[in-house]
């Protein structure tokens, strides 16, 4: 007998596998809806974060196109977190970007009120490389300054503006330039210069036949010690060296340039006469501007000589005159009587020298001493120095210079209107004699290279580090023309036994040799060109280059 399923039980089976089926639809639907909506915050997040990402490096990319300043008040851990946009007109926008204080960006504008002051003397100084010169024993602060302004060679963007710092600096001693780009006649190096110490570099040799700026034999104003190719020195290299710093190119010096902001100015040196060597240095230099050489003469018809301590230099066509006034010591020299009814020198270090009713009337001075505090009678210091009516049986030689400076640097302060003048010292220039010094049998004929290497080229005398003392004291800007070392690596530069005009019949005589002075050209046209880079570079508010 056949078995058959009842027909109940499969209804009942069809059921159940449907309602089954309906649930897990059911089922995964509601998973599938709540999920949804619980994913949608986190996808609109998602979502917003990357909105706002794109619009955040949007408005930071636009933020970068901002032009920007460098704060002299602010500091940073390395002048490299400076970054300057070189497209932005320097005139626009704010002073955001924090820098180092030793180093400016160019600024709108200078304070007539600022007060030179070197930083202090803890910045390391890197070891020198080659014939590159290292760092002074004190770097300075720079001021903000301004470029050129309004000149057809320089390419800068919006030099206005009102806005004054605050910050204690040196005015020149490290130049700055931002959207300074090289054009003609002044010579920038091509790409834009961040920071510049004019002082710390090495020389190098001229490969465009552009040195010397003079020929020898060439300028009148060359007086017999200066002139060494006339007295018989055949080697010429030693005037095929220009002064390289580190970080930029010098301009390109340009004689007529330089009369132009000489225009209706009187120019002054004072000083020994390695200020006369710098003096006849810069009246050939200027000459070579002048396209009728007769245009400039002595007013009194004097030709230089040693003997003689005061020369005006007049140059008509730009109505301004480049004066020389002798002061060995920068305070009065004077005589007293001793016991015997002699007559004995004395230096009074509390008086300024009586040659300085001259210095008023100049618009540019250039000052210097240091080499006679060497002499002698000077650095023994018995019976010489001399403070009010007292003459010291002995005093400090050292102690005597820094009161000097002193006396000098209040001089400044009460008598230059920084507004009006503008005023320099030329730092301690280099001898190099070998065996002894100058007065006994020191030499340095034959030398036909600059010193390359070794610890001569980091040498800095005690003298300037207090002149560093005297420049932070004063309340007058002061630029330091600070050559010391630049002066360190030439000790091929000097007359030695060149000093002295003769006939080829005469012997020369090598007994004393003269290794402080500098041949012309030569070494000194060097000072005058950094001279002529300060002025370029730091087209000052103050009136007296305008």
């Amino acid at each position: 007998m056949a078995t058959t399923t009842p027909k109940k039980n499969h209804s009942f089976s069809f059921s159940i596998t449907l309602y089954i089926s309906l649930f897990l639809l059911l089922l995964l639907f509601s998973i599938f809806f709540f999920s949804k909506k619980t994913l949608e915050p986190t996808l609109a997040l998602y979502r917003d974060n990357l909105v706002s990402s794109s619009s955040s490096s949007s408005d930071h990319i636009e933020e970068t196109k901002q032009p920007i300043n460098l704060d002299p008040n602010s500091d940073t851990d390395s002048i490299n977190d400076v970054i300057i946009d070189s497209t932005s007109a320097a005139g626009a926008g704010s002073t955001d970007v924090v820098a180092k204080p030793i180093v400016d960006s160019i600024s709108e504008t200078v304070s007539a009120d600022y007060k030179a002051k070197p930083i202090d003397s803890d910045v390391s100084i890197k070891p020198v490389d080659s014939i590159s010169a290292g760092s002074d024993s004190t770097d300075y602060k720079a001021k903000p300054i301004d470029p050129i302004s309004g000149n057809e060679t320089t390419s800068v963007d919006s030099l206005s503006g009102d806005g004054v710092s605050d910050v204690e600096t040196h005015p020149f001693d490290l130049i700055t330039e931002s959207n300074v780009t090289k054009s003609s006649g002044l010579g920038y190096s091509e790409k834009t210069v961040d920071t510049c110490d004019l002082y710390r570099g090495k020389w190098v040799r001229d490969e465009e036949d552009e040195y010397p700026i003079y020929q020898p034999g060439s300028c009148p104003y060359v007086d017999e010690a200066y002139d060494c190719q006339a007295n018989g020195r055949r080697d010429s290299d030693y005037t095929k060296w220009r002064w390289k710093p580190d970080g930029c190119d010098l301009p390109r010096f340009n004689a007529t340039d330089f009369l132009e902001r000489l225009r209706g100015k009187k120019l002054m040196l004072v000083g020994d006469s390695m200020n006369r060597n710098q003096f006849e240095s810069i009246l050939c230099l200027l000459r070579e501007g002048l396209l009728d050489k007769s245009r400039v003469y002595e007013v009194h018809g004097y030709k230089i000589t040693k003997g003689r301590g005061y020369y005006i230099f007049k140059f008509e066509d730009f109505n301004c005159t480049v004066d020389f006034v002798r002061s060995h010591f920068l305070v009065r020299e004077g005589i007293r009587l001793n016991a015997q009814g002699k007559s004995n020198p004395t230096l009074s270090i509390d008086r300024i020298d009586k040659s300085a009713n001259r210095w008023k009337r100049a618009d540019i001075l250039v000052f210097n001493t240091g080499h006679w505090w060497t002499h002698g009678k000077t650095a023994r210091g018995k019976n010489y120095y001399k403070e009010g009516d007292v003459v010291y049986p002995q005093f400090d030689a050292v102690e005597a210079y820094r009161r000097s400076m002193r006396t000098w640097g209040k001089w400044i302060d009460q008598n230059i209107d920084p507004t009006k003048k503008l005023v320099f010292y030329r730092g301690y220039s280099s001898a190099h004699f070998r065996g002894g010094d100058w007065d006994s049998g020191g030499t340095c004929n034959g030398e036909k290279e600059p010193i390359l290497s070794g610890a001569f080229l980091d040498s800095y005398p005690l003298k300037m580090t207090i002149v560093e003392e005297v420049l932070r004291e004063m309340k007058v800007p002061v630029t330091l023309l600070n050559v010391t070392k630049l002066t360190n690596f030439r000790k091929d530069g000097h007359p030695s036994v060149y000093g002295k005009n003769r006939t080829l019949e005469t012997k020369i005589s090598t007994r004393r040799q003269d290794c402080s002075h500098w041949c012309l050209p030569g070494v000194p046209d060097a000072w005058n060109e950094l001279i002529y880079a300060s002025l370029v570079l730091q087209q000052s508010t103050l009136s007296v280059l305008r």
